[in-house]
């Protein structure tokens, strides 16, 4: 007897397949595409694109660069995405050369499809682009120069890479200027490579010639109410800790009184908490507290009786960044004084940029 099965579709209604020289032609098409499209905005004679985002609050952005247009634009081919994604990672990991990786594999499948109608298999393709790959490596290692041991070399070799990047960028009128900022900020990391330790902060008003690279670190928060405006050698505790009360919160309770008296026997309780913490905390020696959490009218005022700086609501990457710059810890208990590690500068005070107060902090470990 014979067993006849009926066909099984196992995608999905709608799903569509592609195989062989159909599936190939279509990968061929997406990705030269998506390199034709960047193409004409590489190099130093590259041209600007003019985005135009659809919707209700359609925006117009003109840009060269590659990612960014790359970003903006919507595709459904598997290659053209690819491509995309490639110059995703390009831009997070190197920072720049997207339009040329995207146009150098853009160019490689334009003479694989010419190869590929020679009946030369996919494999012995790939094979060459891995031997080639291999040979560009070492040859590119063979040129290379390296002035790590001649400072005025080594400034010149990193002048002329921020030059040439920042050459495709709309920062290319003011490039010069920029790619001191840029170099010199590197070079006060002194080899570490954390580009956490670069803060960048932008405020509105003047021009882009205004920019300047300060050599201490900048929180862009205010000094709280009958605080001291000037610290000399500050002693820093950095904090993340709740400054009202050390105690459960439950929320939605109620708690019913029958007299006034009473409401103020539960707020002074409130405050000898609140006195109590602020008293260990002044037992570390400091003249600077910042907290990531808020502070509270009747801590600060303790805080400014005692002299002591008190900075509140100083957000996460800001509070994690001072810290390394300043050499300190984030802090979340003060039971042990012995065990906190403060963090230290030479001068705090407030600075107007712009129409914003920002506190400054010079003669930091990692700002110099």
């Amino acid at each position: 007897a014979s067993i006849s099965l009926a066909p099984v579709n196992i995608f999905k209604a709608g799903a569509d397949e592609e195989k062989a020289e159909t599936a190939r032609l279509s990968s061929f098409v997406g990705a030269i595409a998506i390199g034709d499209l960047v193409k004409s905005t590489l190099g130093p004679k590259g041209m600007d694109k003019i985005l135009l985002s659809t919707g209700r609050d359609s925006t117009v952005t003109v840009t060269n660069d590659g990612a960014t247009i790359l970003k903006a634009i919507g595709v459904d081919n598997p290659a053209a995405k690819v491509l995309v994604d490639m110059s995703k990672v390009q831009d997070d990991e190197v920072g720049d050369g997207t339009t040329s990786v995207t146009v150098l594999a853009a160019e490689l499948l334009r003479e694989a499809e010419s190869l590929i109608s020679k009946k030369i298999h996919p494999q012995t393709i790939i094979a060459g682009w891995r031997a080639a790959t291999k040979a560009s490596r070492e040859a590119l290692l063979k040129a290379a120069v390296d002035h790590g041991d001649d400072e005025v070399k080594f400034r010149e070799d990193l002048m002329n890479i921020a030059g040439t990047t920042l050459s495709s960028k709309l920062l290319t009128h003011h490039k010069d200027h920029f790619v001191k900022l840029a170099v010199e900020a590197v070079l006060r990391l002194k080899g570490s490579g954390n580009l956490e330790a670069i803060h960048v902060i932008k405020k509105l008003g003047g021009s882009l010639a205004d920019s300047y690279l300060d050599e201490g670190f900048l929180l862009d928060k205010k000094i709280g109410v009958n605080q001291p405006k000037r610290i000399e050698n500050a002693k820093i505790l950095i904090a993340n800790t709740g400054m009202d009360t050390d105690k459960i919160k439950i929320f939605g309770s109620r708690v019913r009184v029958d007299s006034t008296a009473k409401v103020a026997e539960i707020e002074q309780a409130e405050k000898e908490k609140m006195k109590e913490k602020v008293e260990r905390i002044l037992k570390h020696g400091i003249n600077c507290f910042i907290n990531r959490q808020l502070i509270y009218n009747y801590p600060e005022q303790l805080f400014g009786a005692a002299g002591v700086m008190a900075i509140e609501h100083a957000d996460f990457a800001g509070v994690e960044r001072l810290a390394l710059v300043t050499g300190g810890e984030i802090a979340s208990t003060f039971d042990h004084p012995e065990l906190v590690k403060l963090g230290s500068c030479k001068l705090i005070e407030e600075v107007m940029i712009g129409e914003d107060k920002l506190i400054h902090f010079s003669g930091v470990a990692m700002g110099k």
